[in-house]
């Protein structure tokens, strides 16, 4: 499924490696890229009586943020001109989680944190990496790595921890294509992490249920 596209008239921002911004008065318009996450349940998935909280991602600043980040070469940063996430990272990672983990039917219930819910377990999720990384060769792939962890909330008890990564070539510099590609790397992204968190809530040998 391709991201949803949306233009605008906005100014635009383009950030440099050497944290240096061009900007203008003028207004430029942008085309706003919504990925459309869907992740049906997998066989492996195992069904749980627990509850989840998930905690708000977080991110460096360069990373939490709608614009579309690039990296042309290594050590160095950019942004595309004239597009931007209809989110932030962070969000659309949280939003794809627990609505996977929600339409799955596999768990009791699912909730973000500040829903004021209380739940067994609480996943918290560092997003690392949300660009598109040429990586020395002429075409980018999407990459998201995220680091998670599953906690037990009866003491705070760090039950598993794991870093996710996934890369999906884009098929052409297209930010168009770059936005499927990211697309496709948050799906497969989170797929893994809700299999695992019901995996490792499932086989926490300290639980009391």
């Amino acid at each position: 499924m391709k991201p949803q596209r949306l233009t605008f008239a906005l100014p635009f921002l383009l950030v440099l490696a050497g944290c240096s911004i061009l900007g203008s008065e003028q207004r430029d318009p942008v085309t706003i890229y919504a990925p459309d996450v869907r992740v049906a349940p997998q066989a492996g998935w195992p069904q749980v009586d627990w509850t989840l909280i998930i905690a708000k991602p977080t991110a460096a600043r360069v990373i939490d943020s709608p614009r579309i980040s690039v990296r042309p070469m290594p050590g160095e940063l950019q942004v595309y001109r004239g597009v931007s996430w209809a989110l932030p990272a962070t969000d659309m990672l949280q939003d794809a989680v627990q609505r996977t983990l929600e339409d799955s039917g596999r768990i009791t219930a699912v909730a973000s944190a500040d829903a004021g819910i209380l739940g067994e377990y609480k996943l918290v999720m560092d997003l690392r990496r949300f660009e598109a990384d040429y990586a020395g060769g002429t075409l980018p792939s999407a990459v998201v790595e995220v680091n998670a962890k599953l906690v037990n909330n009866r003491g705070q008890r760090v039950v598993a921890s794991r870093t996710f990564l996934q890369q999906k070539p884009a098929n052409s510099v297209d930010v168009a294509q770059v936005a499927t590609a990211f697309e496709e790397a948050l799906e497969a992204a989170t797929a893994d992490i809700a299999g695992w968190v019901l995996v490792s809530g499932n086989g926490d040998p300290n639980a009391e249920r």
